[in-house]
Parts: C-alpha cells; structure tokens; sequence
C-alpha cells in the first residue's frame, strides 16, 4: 500500500507536464529550468519511494526479529522454570537422602545396645533353666543361688542400661525425623535439641573418632523450626567431616550458641571446626548450588546451599563464614528468637 502515499505526488507532476508544454508556447526560454526542475522532483519522489520500500523491508525484518526474540524469551523462561523445579526436585532429593542417611546411622547405633541386651536376656534365661533344673533335682546350694543372683544383677543391670540407651536415641531419632518431615514450628529448648541432633549423628561421628562439644545457655527456649535447625546443623555437620578432614585424622567441632548480639532477640549458633579451612577463592562460591570441591568423593554441592536456603528463607537470619587454610572453618548463623510470622 506504500504507492498511495505518494498519489499527490504523481498527480503534482501530471500538472507539471501539463504546465511545461503550456509553458513551451508561452516561454520557451524558461522550459530549460522548469524541466530541470521537474526532473528534480522527480528524483526526490524516487528516492523517498525506494526509502520507503527500504522502510517496509526493515519494519518486516524487525517485526519477525520481534517474533523470533519473544519466542526464544518463551523458551529461556521455559528452561528457567524446568531447571528451577528439577533444582528443587534435587534440593529436596538431597534432603531426603540426609534423612535416609540418619535414619540408617541410628538403625546400626540402636543394634549395638539391642544386641547386648538380647544377649543378656538371654544368659540370663539360660541360668534361670539351670537354677530351676538343680533346685527341681534338690541339688542347689547356697554358692550356686548367690552367683545366680550376682549373674542376675550384672545381666539387669546391663539389659536396663542398653535399653535405656536405645529409648534414648530412638526418642532423639523420633523427634529430629518428625521435625525434618513436619517443618512444623514449635517453642524448643535450643540446648537440648541440639544435643537430641548429634546424638543422631554419633554413628558418623564416632567411626572416625570425631568428637562435638556443645556451648549453650541451658533454659535457652526458642519459637522457630526445628526441623530447619536440624537440617542445616546436620548437614554443617557432615559438610566438616567431608571437607574439612581430607587425611582421615580425628577432629574436633564446636557449637557454641550465645544471645544478645546484636540484641536480647537474636540467638548467635557458631558451628566450627579445626580442619583444614576453605581457600578464600572459595568463600564467595560455597552457598550456590552444585559447588563442591569433591565431587566423585561424598559431596553433592547442595549441602551448604541448603543451610542458606533454610537459614535465610526459614529462620529469617543470616549465615557468614570465616577461614583460614590450616586453621579450621567456622560458620555464624544469626537468627531470631522468635521467628517472624509470613505476614510480618
């Protein structure tokens, strides 16, 4: 449709043909400069159709530039959303792989004291036999019932200190494996439940003679999640017994936890420990998914991604790390006693 914008021009220079043979009668000698003029006019009504045809070409191109730009847009907002939801997909197989972990630590740690007390139940159901087959044939004495009753007491005594300890870390799994499933928020006495989380840890602790000392105000009570507490304690936990130990020696983790800085509603949890450190290339890396300085050798990559996940997003605080190669790795979570409502 681009020759109708030039209608009046084709008509202007019908009338100027007109004109110039009108003009050849009257003055010939201005017939020169009018055609000269009119040529002119002509080559300026040429070049504005080619500019347009030009125009139009450049408008199509732009137009299916457009098109092609907003379908490539389509299709990296596509991607996005599937590497966003196979990224979660993988976050969440990651956390359940940690609990299958513990779930099968604490299965092989409550074997050790159910098999002593199966055991003992069972030496002591053998000497019961024994005691009730002389005392059935009247040849019981007084030495054979007083060492049944020292085999007796020994045997209790062993029996109810094994179960003790079983109830103990199946109560500790119980409540740590409910937390993590829940995600549901309640008030907890922050010392204890740390300690109910590494008594879950002991069975990967304890292999490679790890031990963890605990620093924490004893009546310290906080409203928050505890199954987000547990996930990102653990996997601190595990992140220093993958990384910060390469050569196999024993270490030593702390986690201190203290109240009051900046303020009386903010709860500092230090946990650190005294392997050998992150390169500072590193530190500004180590909180995004998939960066693992060992993959092939136990990390994913997702485990300090997670804690920051939790920590920021969860818990309503902040996570900082500090190190130094050689001289251990600790890591400052600062987050409030009372977590803050959605709606806050």
């Amino acid at each position: 449709m681009s020759f109708n914008l030039f209608a009046a021009e084709d008509q202007a220079i019908e009338q100027a043909q007109g004109l110039g043979k009108r003009l050849a009668e009257a003055a010939p000698d201005l017939v020169p400069e009018f055609d000269s003029l009119l040529d002119s006019f002509r080559r300026s009504i040429r070049e504005q159709r080619r500019l347009v045809r030009v125009s139009d070409r450049l408008q199509a191109q732009i137009a299916s530039a457009n098109q092609e730009l907003e379908r490539r847009r389509q299709e990296a907002e596509t991607a996005l959303t599937r590497l966003r939801d196979a990224q979660e997909a993988i976050v969440q197989a990651e956390k359940l792989a940690s609990l299958g972990a513990l779930v099968a630590g604490v299965a092989h740690e409550i074997n050790t004291p159910v098999g002593i007390a199966v055991s003992c139940a069972s030496h002591l159901a053998d000497q019961t036999v024994a005691l009730r087959r002389r005392s059935e044939e009247g040849q019981i004495s007084r030495g054979d019932f007083d060492r049944y009753l020292t085999t007796a007491t020994d045997t209790t005594d062993l029996i109810l200190a094994n179960c003790q300890r079983a109830a103990q870390l199946i109560t500790a799994f119980k409540q740590v494996a409910v937390d993590r499933a829940s995600a549901e928020r309640r008030t907890v006495r922050l010392g204890a439940y740390i300690s109910e989380v590494l008594t879950s840890l002991q069975p990967k602790l304890r292999p490679a003679g790890h031990t963890v000392t605990v620093a924490c105000p004893p009546d310290l009570v906080v409203d928050s999640f505890p199954g987000a507490l547990s996930q990102l304690l653990t996997n601190l936990v595990m992140n220093a017994l993958t990384h910060a130990y390469p050569d196999g020696r024993p270490g030593t983790l702390t986690v201190t936890v203290t109240v009051g800085q900046p303020d009386e509603e903010t709860v500092r949890l230090v946990v650190a420990d005294d392997g050998c450190g992150i390169p500072a290339e590193h530190h500004a890396a180590i909180f995004e998914p998939f960066f693992t300085t060992r993959r092939g050798s136990g990390g994913s990559g997702l485990g300090l991604h997670i804690v920051h996940n939790l920590v920021a997003g969860v818990l309503k605080g902040t996570i900082t790390v500090a190190s130094v190669p050689g001289a251990g790795t600790a890591f400052t979570i600062d987050f409030p006693r009372r977590t803050p409502d959605e709606a806050a």
